[in-house]
């Protein structure tokens, strides 16, 4: 089987680097991604909008690197999360884009990182901590963590 998901766009806004209850970091990122079609002769174009997570090491790259509207490449695997909505106490999904790599997508003469650096083409190392599959190690994984909660901020 293959979990294997790799997307090119524009982040929409800046990365949100949060922290587990264990001081794990992670980051919350979201990435716009257009899809070309054909409609009878007319091409047409549409976004997809993804959330992205990005675990310890690729966490705090992405927040030091990159800002929104940069062009991004992230690879990494689609997953399933669940919830219980405290509303209605209904069970809730979303899907989610592991990020086990980061790359710059592109830039335009004169773009610099969010800290003022210039850019330059450099890919994240994974942390030992993390897995063969680019998430935290079980031991790491906090399941109830959600990375786009207010409470985790």
């Amino acid at each position: 089987m293959l979990n294997k998901i790799i997307v090119m766009g524009r982040l929409t806004k800046d990365p949100e680097m949060r922290y587990t209850y264990s001081g794990i970091p992670v980051a919350g990122l979201s990435i716009a991604v257009d899809r070309n079609y054909t409609r009878g002769k007319d091409k047409q174009r549409e976004t997809d909008f993804f959330n992205v997570v990005a675990w310890q090491g690729r966490a705090e790259f992405a927040c030091k690197h990159f800002g929104k509207g940069q062009l991004v490449c992230i690879e990494g695997r689609m997953e399933r999360r669940q919830w219980t909505d405290q509303k209605d106490g209904s069970t809730r999904y979303t899907y989610e884009i592991i990020a086990e790599s980061i790359y710059f997508g592109g830039y335009n003469k004169g773009d610099v990182t969010n800290n003022g650096d210039a850019v330059s083409n450099v890919d994240a190392e994974r942390p030992d901590s993390f897995n063969d599959y680019g998430g935290p190690n079980p031991q790491d994984y906090e399941p109830d963590f959600d990375p786009y909660s207010e409470e985790t901020a």
